[in-house]
């Protein structure tokens, strides 16, 4: 069934066309993604289908009753409400018809509702269809569902009770992202979901996402998390659409595969042309000639040429680069504690970093990550341990944050006031290769998006050639593009690198060792993020087993103990059965009787006496229910002992 069909939308701001014809189509269960660059259009669309925006001409077509959740970027909630209360709203549609379904039991216990039969059969009628509905509806279910989706979102029952607007950003925009989830819309939009997300917490939702009932459309620039979620992807370029199948690892093979057919198609018409443009250049002036040029002319203005595959979209063209090497050994970290305010939130940290290693750092969130590498680069003390320096270690240092932006001129005078001997043209060069072209350059630093913030402090990185590179989430505001550039420099980087990131793709491409930090030490794994979850999979697989031998021996020396107490409790089980037997039979012959006389001929009339026969019926099957449900469970308790 299809949710959602775009059709040619078109939407421009200030004369400019962002969005062209696009077309896009989604189905029941798709997950659908949408990439592109920074300011391709990707949250603009989004907020069209969302109904946030209205389109310059085009149409949504969705079904009747389709219901579409959206959460866009930074999304939080501000509320009075405590966590729970908060996320309750959701279901209030569900309390309400609790509340209806309490109210009729209440009339059904009226013996009032008895004498008069009509209205007890609409009480009935009306009890049976709400309470089927309640339950199709996850009325049963729904505390324990947020729970769950809570747990995921790394809010446990101790956080139940804090009110909403205490929380900081990142846990509001945590809280928002579980409210959704809850709510269960038939259309998911969900924009850059996994902000604000440790790795823990992605796994979630990966799972939860993949199991959804609904369609799910996602922007995100989160590699890993789109490979293992989506199965469709949009890319959304040079203000147009386009589809293709698989997840986010398919696309790219595609997209290389389609660039390669096109140039080479691109090529061809671009020799035709030449040589088209070549004899008309030739020939117009020649009499003999001037009727063939104009008429090759004339094909040359009506042929509807391809665009160049590389199309006017820039790409970030930059390297790193050292000035002098360090020493095999970088630093060595013994016993270090971080916290904040002399408050300790990771103890016992000890690692070795060697010339040319690739460590990733990751834990959860608040564990301390990012205040480890200001510790590790002086710009903090260790509460406890010590930390050795190598030889020549220079550190070049990219703060999640952009502190490292003084952020009180333009783009240009950023990087020439902090390398004044460099004349204006080099810097113009090197702002242009991170894409600060023209009069990009004589923007305000304040006035910058994430996105150029991210690549103007990677130019001052590039700048100072540092030998061991320390980087706080580096591609956090960047784009699927600029990750890519980003990971190629890396890659070719001489020197050391210590990173934290949530990115798992990036994990996996840069990283040759994890360290995996926790409240009181850390655990090294000598490989990517893969590697990392094998090896943690894997250890947890064997405390299981190592837990179930550690059960099985304890059962074994307690078992000669316990069999005089299975015996009494055999004794006692068998008496307990015995007397449910003995009471069950009584019930059946007492339901037999009454049965009978339910169909005596002479109360045939008598409602009164029939519902009253009918209510001591109900009651003793009731019972009989009970005793049934109770004699199952002694059984299973006596089959229990013998196993």
């Amino acid at each position: 069934m299809i949710v959602l069909q775009v059709n040619n939308v078109t939407k421009s701001f200030s004369g400019t066309d962002i969005l062209e014809n696009v077309k896009l189509e989604v189905q029941h269960r798709d997950r659908v993604a949408l990439v592109g660059r920074n300011g391709a259009g990707k949250s603009t669309l989004l907020k069209i289908i969302a109904g946030e925006m209205s389109a310059d001409t085009g149409d949504l077509v969705m079904p009747k009753g389709v219901r579409i959740g959206y959460l866009e970027q930074h999304a939080g909630i501000d509320s009075s409400l405590n966590i729970w209360d908060e996320m309750l709203t959701v279901f209030e549609p569900l309390q309400l018809m609790e509340k209806r379904l309490r109210s009729l039991e209440a009339q059904m216990a009226d013996p009032s509702v008895y004498d008069n039969a009509v209205e007890y059969e609409r009480v009935m009628k009306e009890y049976d269809e709400l309470q089927t509905d309640f339950k199709d509806r996850g009325g049963y279910q729904y505390e324990s569902d947020m729970r769950s989706v809570l747990h995921g979102m790394r809010f446990y029952p101790e956080d139940y009770g804090k009110a909403v607007n205490l929380l900081s950003g990142g846990q509001k925009t945590r809280l928002a992202l579980a409210k959704m989830l809850l709510s269960k819309p038939d259309l998911l939009i969900l924009d850059e979901p996994t902000n604000h997300l440790d790795i823990e917490t992605l796994g979630w939702l990966e799972k939860y996402l993949v199991g959804y009932e609904g369609a799910i459309l996602i922007v995100s620039h989160d590699r890993y998390f789109l490979d293992q979620v989506v199965t469709i992807v949009y890319e959304v370029s040079r203000r147009k659409v386009t589809k293709y199948p698989g997840n986010y690892s398919a696309y790219l093979d595609e997209k290389a595969k389609n660039y390669e057919r096109d140039k080479k198609l691109f090529e061809q018409e671009s020799s035709e042309r030449a040589k088209l443009e070549d004899f008309i250049q030739r020939n117009i002036a020649r009499a003999s000639t001037s009727k063939m040029a104009k008429s090759r002319r004339k094909q040359l203005e009506r042929t509807e040429w391809m665009d160049s595959p590389d199309g006017d979209e820039k790409s970030a063209s930059f390297s790193f680069s050292i000035d002098r090497p360090s020493g095999n050994d970088v630093l060595a970290l013994d016993h270090i504690a971080v916290g904040y305010g002399g408050q300790a939130v990771s103890e016992n940290i000890t690692m070795n970093t060697y010339k040319g290693d690739r460590i990733a750092i990751i834990g959860p969130n608040g564990i301390g990550k990012s205040t480890l590498l200001k510790t590790i680069v002086k710009m903090q003390e260790p509460i406890a341990g010590t930390i050795r320096y190598g030889t020549n270690v220079q550190f070049g240092y990219y703060d999640q944050n952009q502190a490292t932006i003084i952020g009180n001129g333009t783009v240009l005078s950023e990087l020439w006031d902090e390398w004044p001997l460099m004349n204006e043209k080099d810097v113009r060069t090197v702002l242009g290769r991170f894409l600060f072209t023209g009069e990009d350059v004589d923007k305000p630093v304040v006035s910058l998006s994430g996105g150029e913030k991210a690549r103007l402090s990677l130019a001052k990185l590039m700048l100072q050639q540092s030998n061991t590179l320390i980087l706080d989430e580096p591609t956090n505001h960047l784009d699927l593009d600029s990750k890519e550039v980003l990971e190629n420099a890396l890659d070719d980087f001489p020197g050391t690198i210590l990173f934290v990131s949530h990115d798992r793709y990036f994990i996996n491409r840069i990283a040759s060792k994890v360290v995996d930090i926790g409240p009181t030490g850390v655990t090294e794994y000598l490989g990517d993020y893969d590697y990392f979850i094998e090896k943690k999979t894997e250890a947890e697989e064997l405390r299981a087993e190592a837990a179930s031998a550690h059960q099985k021996t304890v059962v074994h020396h307690k078992r000669n103990d316990e069999n005089k107490d299975i015996q009494r409790q055999e004794r006692k089980l068998t008496r307990a059965i015995a007397k449910i037997e003995e009471a069950l039979s009584a019930m059946d012959e007492q339901m037999s009787s009454l049965q009978e006389e339910l169909l005596n001929p002479d109360f045939a009339d008598d409602h009164v006496k029939l519902m009253d026969l009918q209510a001591q019926i109900d009651a003793l099957q009731a019972s009989h229910d009970e005793q049934s449900e109770e004699w199952l469970t002694l059984q299973e308790e006596l089959e229990n002992l013998h196993e």
